[in-house]
């Protein structure tokens, strides 16, 4: 490649003449354990503050190419982990391998340790508060909370309710108190996260604030408001550089929540440039907050922030006389909004993922990619098992939970092609040897979602490539698709007292830009099944590498799974797990050797049955 340099190792890399390849290995609590879940890897020049981050899967390591040679810091973050910090010295244009251990964040539960279901009783109170709070009836809702509090104190969404109503009383101390405890419960909560991180921001509690807000960021992404926060929190460290950047997302992903939200990211931004002597930018920025309908408290205050920068921009005034943010940002980030609402997400119609303008999607090409790769995967793979984790949870109209169980199973599936269809057959042992099925219900076949793209599946859908985003910090094609009403569905039904319902699907899919690899798929049901209760359901699949040495060979397989459905009246929550992948050939004798009883009846997959 012309004006660059290569350099070799197990993976080569592109990166400028007279630069070096910084290669970050993560590590849970020891070596040679990689972290199971994404991490976020900030790499930041301690000669001029410069930096930047990446977002990595699980189980992979995180490349800085084009890094100048310098002493550089470098942070990991994780949900469930303390972050990790190290200062490394980069003397030549070579590649360097940096290895990080992260520990566990003693203040994290598991969920086998995470107790605390809500009784009738509690419930009742716990409902009873969540009105309260809407009302901003506070002294009655603390009433009903501690009443609730007393029957299940370990119980997560009380205590998010309990910081949620301290940080409305301005008492953000208990409420930082309570949120820490609550984001230990259930750390995949972007919604406790981000109010924890706002309540150190009201502390001034920066550290602490950044460690929470880039949790939520690596649950959700795509949500403007932790990166706001963030960048709020760099400003106020004097991180520049980091403020424009985690800025600049926010202005980015703010705009499908409207002009508060926007503003808020706009003056956050404005602020981060002036001081970085952008001046001509900055004042573009602050004149957007300015038209976004801001708090009246901050008008005169950004205009006379504007005047300040022009005028030291025609004096050639350095930018430390601007640096200090006159104008707080947190007075322009909207009132903490109370959602309890949280058991599934928007349909995947309603959110719409940040899309790079300007950059045409080459349809067919990644169509064509991705079909390519599952074809191979169908033709590689004839049998897999792994171990997996099920989390099962039902849970109340307000989005509080009513019960819960954890099941661990041995998986087996079996894939085949068969009369036009690519067909997927399933076993799972209960290790725990517990009867039935969680609430009666059934799941299989979920997992291989990705079929649909499939050369001899995707006719049965339409396509729409609505442009480039990323996924963990990868570039993604983002392709939209939804059953076609006149051809068969091999993708999904329901079984319910031995009638079969068929199940459309719409969703997104994240493709990688480079390799084509599906790394994410989001669907819905595109209609609801009223005849069975079936009113809704909303699955995400991700997809991961997984090596298999003895084959010599990397196959991306299913690592985790979460299916949201509103059936017969009560909603559910479903969250699996997969690991300890390992493949088995059928045609040669092996030591590990497939459970007795694996059907060989053909399932479909995304198949649901209901047992009772």
């Amino acid at each position: 490649m012309r004006g660059m340099q290569q350099i070799e190792a197990s993976t080569t890399y592109n990166t400028a003449p007279g630069t070096a390849v910084i290669v970050v290995h993560v590590f849970a609590e020891e070596k040679p354990v990689k972290l199971d879940r994404s991490v976020r890897v900030d790499l930041t020049n301690l000669g001029n503050h410069i930096g930047g981050y990446l977002i990595v899967p699980e189980h992979q390591d995180a490349a800085f190419v084009n890094t100048e040679l310098g002493k550089y810091s470098v942070a990991v973050t994780a949900v469930g982990y303390l972050t990790a910090r190290q200062e490394i010295s980069v003397m030549k244009a070579q590649k360097q391998d940096v290895e990080i251990v992260i520990q566990r964040d003693p203040a994290a539960i598991t969920l086998n340790e995470a107790s605390g279901l809500l009784s009738k009783k509690a419930k009742k109170e716990a409902n009873r508060a969540l009105s309260r709070l809407r009302s901003s009836e506070l002294p009655d809702a603390r009433k009903h909370l501690e009443a609730a509090y007393k029957l299940a104190p370990s119980n997560a969404d009380l205590n998010f309710l309990f910081g949620y109503l301290c940080f409305e009383e301005g008492d953000y101390k208990q409420a930082g108190n309570y949120l820490r405890t609550a984001a230990s419960l259930s750390p995949h909560s972007a919604q406790t996260l981000t109010l924890l991180g706002r309540t150190n921001l009201e502390q001034h509690n920066y550290p602490a604030a950044q460690s929470a807000l880039e949790q939520a960021i690596l649950v959700d992404s795509e949500n403007w408001l932790p990166h706001n926060l963030l960048a709020n929190s760099y400003l106020q460290e004097k991180e520049y550089s980091k403020a424009r950047d985690e800025a600049k997302i926010a202005v980015a992903k703010s705009a499908r929540y409207g002009k508060s939200a926007s503003g808020a990211a706009q003056l956050t931004l404005g602020q981060a440039l002036l001081a970085l002597g952008q001046i001509k930018e900055g004042v573009q920025a602050l004149h957007a907050f300015l038209k976004q309908s801001p708090p009246a408290n901050l008008v005169d205050q950004v205009r006379a922030l504007i005047t300040l920068a022009e005028k030291n921009e025609h004096a050639s005034a350095p930018a430390s006389q601007i640096a200090r943010p006159p104008a707080d940002p947190l007075m322009a980030v909207p009132e903490v909004a109370l959602s309890m609402q949280t058991w599934r997400p928007p349909d995947i119609d309603d959110a719409k993922p940040t899309i790079e303008p300007g950059v045409a999607c080459p349809t067919a090409q990644v169509l064509a990619g991705a079909g390519q790769r599952v074809q191979e995967l169908v033709e590689d793979v004839t049998r897999f098992s792994a171990k997996e984790d099920l989390f099962h949870k039902s849970l109340d109209d307000s989005g509080l939970s009513t019960r819960s169980e954890i099941r661990k199973y041995d998986y087996v599936a079996a894939i085949s092609s068969q009369r036009g269809a690519v067909m997927i057959d399933e076993y799972r042992n209960d290790i725990g040897h517990q009867t039935g099925d969680p609430d009666g219900i059934a799941s299989t076949g979920f997992v291989m979602l990705a079929l649909l793209f499939h050369p001899e599946m995707k006719g049965d859908f339409d396509f729409d490539c609505e442009g480039q985003g990323n996924w963990s910090g990868q570039p993604a094609w983002l392709v939209h698709f939804r059953q076609r009403h006149d051809r068969p569905n091999h993708m999904q039904t329901y079984k319910v007292a031995g009638n079969t319902y068929r199940v459309d699907l719409k969703g997104r899919a994240w493709i990688s830009s480079d390799t084509f690899q599906i790394m994410r798929i989001e669907a819905d049901m595109a209609t609801p099944l009223h005849e069975i209760q079936l009113l809704s359901e909303h699955q995400i699949v991700e997809y991961g590498p997984v090596p298999f040495a003895k084959k010599n060979t990397m196959l991306w397989l299913p690592k985790n799974v979460e299916i949201y459905f509103d059936f017969r009246k009560h909603h559910y929550y479903r969250q699996y797990s997969f690991n300890d992948y390992m493949l088995f050939d059928v045609d040669v004798t092996e030591n590990h050797k497939l459970p007795p009883g694996v059907p060989t009846s053909e399932l479909i997959p995304s198949t649901k049955k209901d047992q009772n």
